[in-house]
Order: C-alpha cells, then sequence, then structure tokens
C-alpha cells in the first residue's frame, strides 16, 4: 500500500497520454465532441457532468479518504447542501454538534427547517446525550471533530455506532484535521465533508468542498444531485485544489508543529483565560483525539481575560497573524468567531463565547508567530 504523500501526488494523476504532461491539465473546456450521437470519449460531453481535471481531484481525495468514491464541488456548503438535498426529507430529524460551524447550522435552521427537517444540537462528546436526542425520525448525524470554533473532540467509531442504531447515516466534516491526520470513513463514518477551501488547498486561493464515501448506492444519488442543481467547480478551481493536496503532508506536519509552539505562549500567558486544543492532555477529548488522529492539527482556540473588548483588541493587534475569516492556508490568521465566522448563531443553542479568539496557525517561522501574538495579549490586556 502505497504512502499518503505519494498517493497526494500521484492517485488519479497519471501524465497525460496525449502529450506526457507531468501535471494534470487544466481541461478549461464546457463541452466535449462526441463520436457520433451519444458515442462520448472516456464518458465527458458537457463540464457540469464531468471534466476530466475534476475527476483528478476527485480520484485522489477518495483515495486519501480511503473511499471509493470522490465528488468534489464548488465550495464546501455547496457540498453540504448536495449531502443535505439526497439524504433528508420533511419530517426528517437531525443531530447536530452543540458548536457546529456557523454556516451549516445556518443552511440547516434558515433553509432546511423551512422544508420541514427538524435538528437538535448536542454535545457529541456525551454518548449518553446523543442517544437521548435520537429518534426513529433521526436520518443524519452531522460531526465535526474537531469541532469549530471550541476545538471539541467526538469519539466517531462510538458516534457511528449509536447512529446506526437507529439506521441513521453518520457525516463527518473532516476540514479541520484533513485527510493526513483522520480518516472518519475507517472509524465508521458514511460520508467525510470538506471544505477543500481549507487545508486540502491549503493556499487561501480557491473556493471548493468535497464528499467522500464508500457507499456506492449514495455516491450515485450525490452525482446525480450535483449534476442536476450544478453545484460543481470549474476546472482551474479543481486544478488549484489538486495542486494544494500534493504538499499537504508536510503542510499539517508544519502546521501542527507551530501550533503546538502557540499552545505554550497562550497557556503562560496572563492575558488568557483558557486554551482550547485537543493536544493538550487537559482537553477533555484529548485521549480519544491521540487515538483517531496522526497529530492534533494547526487550529487553536482560546478565552481572552477581560471579555469581548479584550478580544476583540488582540484580534486588531496582531500583525503577522492576519484578521480574517476563513482558515487553513500556509499564512497564519485570526478571528472572533463570535463577530464573524459565527454570528450566525448568535442568541441560539449553539452561540460561541464572546471572549473567544481562533486561530489557524500557518506555516511561518514560528519565533515570529510566537512574538507576535504575545505582543498583541500583552497590549490588550495591559
Amino acid at each position: 500500500m502505497r504512502g499518503f504523500s505519494t498517493n497526494a501526488i500521484h492517485a488519479g494523476q497519471e501524465p497525460d497520454p496525449t502529450t506526457g504532461s507531468v501535471i494534470v491539465p487544466i481541461h478549461a473546456t464546457s463541452t466535449f465532441v462526441q463520436d457520433g450521437v451519444g458515442g462520448t470519449r472516456g464518458g465527458y460531453e458537457y463540464s457540469r457532468s464531468a471534466n476530466p481535471t475534476r475527476t483528478a481531484l476527485q480520484e485522489c481525495l477518495a483515495v486519501l479518504e480511503g473511499g471509493r468514491h470522490g465528488l468534489a464541488f464548488g465550495s464546501g456548503m455547496g457540498a453540504t447542501d448536495v449531502l443535505l438535498r439526497v439524504l433528508l426529507r420533511p419530517g426528517d430529524h437531525v443531530v447536530l454538534p452543540h458548536d457546529a460551524y456557523g454556516g451549516t447550522f445556518r443552511l440547516v435552521d434558515k433553509v432546511f427547517v423551512a422544508w420541514g427537517v427538524e435538528y437538535t444540537p448536542v454535545d457529541l462528546a456525551d454518548l449518553d446525550a446523543l442517544r437521548a436526542a435520537l429518534r426513529p425520525t433521526t436520518r443524519l448525524v452531522w460531526c465535526e471533530t474537531p469541532t469549530n470554533p471550541l476545538l471539541g473532540i467526538a469519539d466517531i467509531a462510538a458516534v457511528a455506532g449509536a447512529a446506526s442504531s437507529v439506521n441513521a447515516r453518520l457525516v463527518v466534516d473532516n476540514t479541520f484535521a484533513s485527510p493526513y491526520l483522520q480518516n472518519p470513513l475507517a472509524l465508521g463514518a458514511d460520508v467525510v465533508l470538506h471544505s477543500t477551501t481549507k487545508y486540502v488547498g491549503g493556499h487561501s486561493d480557491v473556493i471548493g468542498g468535497a464528499l467522500v464515501t464508500s457507499d456506492d448506492e449514495l455516491a450515485e444519488r450525490l452525482a446525480f444531485t450535483q449534476n442536476a442543481v450544478g453545484s460543481v467547480p470549474g476546472p482551474f478551481d479543481a486544478w488549484l485544489t489538486l495542486r494544494g493536496v500534493k504538499t499537504l503532508a508536510v503542510r499539517m506536519e508544519r502546521h501542527s508543529d507551530n501550533a503546538e509552539r502557540i499552545v505554550e505562549v497562550l497557556a503562560h500567558h496572563r492575558g488568557v483565560e483558557r486554551v482550547l486544543y485537543p493536544g493538550l492532555p487537559e482537553h477533555p477529548g484529548h485521549e480519544v483525539a491521540a487515538k483517531q488522529m496522526r497529530r492534533f492539527g494547526g487550529m487553536v482556540s482560546f478565552l481572552v481575560t477581560g471579555g469581548r473588548e479584550a478580544a476583540l483588541r488582540v484580534c486588531g493587534a496582531t500583525e503577522l497573524f492576519t484578521l480574517a475569516e476563513s482558515l487553513g492556508g500556509v499564512e497564519s490568521l485570526i478571528e472572533h468567531p463570535g463577530a464573524m465566522t459565527h454570528a450566525s448563531v448568535a442568541g441560539s443553542a449553539l452561540e460561541v463565547p464572546d471572549s473567544l479568539v481562533r486561530l489557524s496557525v500557518g506555516i511561518e517561522d514560528v519565533a515570529d508567530l510566537a512574538e507576535d501574538l504575545r505582543t498583541a495579549l500583552d497590549a490588550a490586556v495591559s
């Protein structure tokens, strides 16, 4: 069996048979010639349905996640929407993480609830609470681990067992971990979702999403719906994402190295009330994370002493940590989830603390990042 980095560079990416191009070409075409009516070359007829550049990306992602089928989308939310359309009907029930990504919550709460879908937010680390929330109408358990932005950890295998007890599907949003750090299908998940905008693409220059599954029938339904609603990436977006995949392993190692050092800085600073990082032994999900993840990743959250205003001052005082939404790029980012990525959950059961700051720790020189953050904290809480 080939290693992760080998697959990231080669899976689905054979040299072009016509020119010998080592890198997968950008097939910038909307349509393909047919050898007679219905006589397609390699199954390609129209780029909404299939495109060779997208195919290469899909095959690579499927291999990296240990699945049989991969589908690439125009965004992570596009992938989420198609998945929910396929799996849910009016009257169905969904279990969401109690600190789910704000965009996922917004889609369920503002779009699918109007369609007749019901949901219950649950701390998936609490298996008793999960079992209590399950209903005969539960069709889907939506899991993030680590969660966004509180870095909670769920035991994927245990959650899969609970979901299967009511014949519900388990979907794991693996964006924070990436395929390099965690493979949910091997732990019992039915579908893995990624915002490939984040670590998979890795350079903050492309929007994309992906679904991976080994369920043949489900994959067929997903592909049909994707084509029907047109939720696909363009060939250049697919190419950029595929380029990013090639360095995923080395980037994730550096992200993890840097995050561990940043956690040390935060843990010893008087302006920090609490650090949220699954690599810390005191984190309630540490043992589970150590069991199901290769390392603990590049995402770090912390609570600032002094509340919301102090947190906002920290976010505005850094220089190398750029104030911006998103995550997973080579550059370090800082944000205030309550006012930015998770503003949509304000006033709901998923509301995040006002003093919370989230970091996406990049791959810069870690000494520079540590000094930047320490200086910002000193200024914010002086």
